[in-house]
This record gives structure tokens, sequence and C-alpha cells, in this order.
């Protein structure tokens, strides 16, 4: 998930095409990976699917409190606010507060299409929820970010600290807890970190 080819900001229009070749690497990758290895603890492995079909069934037999498009929403605003291109520890802090909050309530989300057959609510219900753990990691990465670099702009910590955060942010969830924060070193093979100069000044 981390290729590095748009430093800390990826430039419009490259998404797709990123999807595109990086999918299909990690595809081949993941084959030959599996060639080296055994098969694995096949009763562990039945057992994590049984888990998580046990709880696809209970999204579908629940009576939900919550609506998937009100905490969608809600989600949207808390990222808006706290975790936008113009970060600062207090704002950050609070957007941690409230996703922590809004976590709790994406489990009494229920379905309101319980049918088998192109269900799109599910899907969304589903997504939803990935997109929480997302949000919270993204958080919590740039919380413990002190500096400004690309699209990660802290107003209390304006200049970029290469000697200590030039590295990649990795979030591990161990369960339901925040994630826990490790680092990777950046490995450069051409282009050196710069100042983002406009104008004359970059000439």
């Amino acid at each position: 998930a981390c290729v590095s080819i748009n430093g800390a900001n990826r430039l419009g229009s490259n998404s797709l095409t990123e999807l595109l070749v990086f999918g299909s690497r990690a595809g081949a990758h993941a084959v030959e990976y599996m060639k080296g290895i055994d098969s694995g603890d096949e009763a562990n492995i039945k057992q994590l699917a049984e888990e998580s079909n046990a709880k696809v069934e209970a999204l579908f037999s629940k009576n939900g409190t919550e609506s998937t498009t009100t905490v969608r929403d809600e989600l949207n605003a808390i990222m808006e606010a706290g975790a936008g291109i113009y970060r600062s520890e207090d704002l950050l802090k609070k957007a941690l507060t409230d996703l922590r909050d809004l976590k709790a309530r994406y489990e009494n989300v229920g379905l309101e299409d319980t049918s088998r057959i192109y269900n799109t609510d599910f899907v969304s219900v589903i997504e939803l929820g990935a997109m929480l753990d997302v949000a919270q990691a993204m958080v919590i990465s740039a919380l413990h970010r002190n500096e400004s670099r690309g699209s990660h702009q802290r107003l209390d910590y304006v200049e970029r600290d290469d000697d200590n955060f030039l590295r990649h942010s990795l979030a591990h969830y161990r369960g339901l807890d925040d994630p826990e924060l490790s680092y990777r070193d950046v490995v450069i093979t051409r282009s050196q970190p710069a100042k983002r100069v406009y104008g004359g000044a970059a000439s």
C-alpha cells in the first residue's frame, strides 16, 4: 500500500493508473510469496473465516439504531474539520476523540435492505467500517508526525523534519483499540527531499 512514487503528495489523476499497475504487481507478488510458504494453520484459517461469516450474518439479523448515511456524513465532517490539509495537535486530538465515539456508534449501524442479491446497502456498511479504520489510522499518524511534509501541513510544526520523520508511518490494528504505530525508513533512489518553492524562487 506504499509504493512511494508520489512522495508525500499524490499528483492529480495518478490514482487510477497507480491502482492498475501496482494492483497487478501486488497480485503477482502475492502468488510468488505463497509458493515459498506452507499452507499454515488451516484450523485457525477456518475459524477466522467462520468468525467473519458470523459477523456478516449478525449484520443481516440485527435491528440497527444508527444510519449508515448519518455516520458517513459525520465522518466526512470530522475529517474535514480536524484532518484536512492544515492540521494542529488540538484539531487532531478532537478528531481522534470524535472518531472513537463514531466507531462505537458504527457498531449499532443496521441494514435497511436485507436482501441477498446485489445489496448495495450491505456494501456501504462494510465500506464505512473500513473508512473509519483508515480515518483513525490517518489521524493518529498525523498526530505523531510533528512536522509538515507534502499534503500534511501542521500549523504547529511548519518545517519539514527529515532527521526524525523521513519515514513511512505504519498503523497496525490489534483488536478494537487504537492502531499501534511503527515506522519504516524511506528509500531514496533519485530525487532528494527539497523545499517546495514557486515562481522566481524556483529557478
